[in-house]
């Protein structure tokens, strides 16, 4: 077998995949050095439509029905979000963090706060 950096033979078990630790440290760096990046953008997206969902909700509303056009100018991306639920009723729910938005209708959308549950460890 080959090294995956420097394509010398590796000796060892069938597994390993590098010839030496400096190869496998180059290799294990620069992984995280390239997904880094892409989570940074990532991030920096679901933040922003955190912070504009926390906007227009305010701090202390549970939930909120809004015209799809308020977000649209506010430049919320709505592809970008942290997971998504279906109800009972067959709606899919697209969460951002702590917030989820539903379309409601083709003009509306719904936003409501989950309240997050934190573990205390004591």
């Amino acid at each position: 077998m080959k090294c995956k950096i420097c394509s010398k033979h590796v000796v060892g078990r069938r597994d390993k995949l590098f010839c030496s630790i400096k190869c496998k440290n180059y290799y294990h760096v620069n992984l995280r050095k390239a997904t880094a990046l892409v989570v940074k953008e990532l991030d920096i997206i679901l933040h922003r439509n955190r912070s504009i969902l926390l906007e227009i909700m305010g701090k202390k509303a549970l939930q909120c029905k809004i015209e799809r056009v308020v977000l649209e100018k506010k430049k919320f991306r709505f592809k970008y979000h942290t997971h998504q639920n279906i109800n009972a009723q067959g709606k899919t729910y697209h969460y951002v963090y702590d917030f989820a938005w539903m379309e409601f209708s083709t003009d509306e959308i719904l936003i409501v706060r989950r309240p997050l549950k934190i573990k205390n460890n004591t």
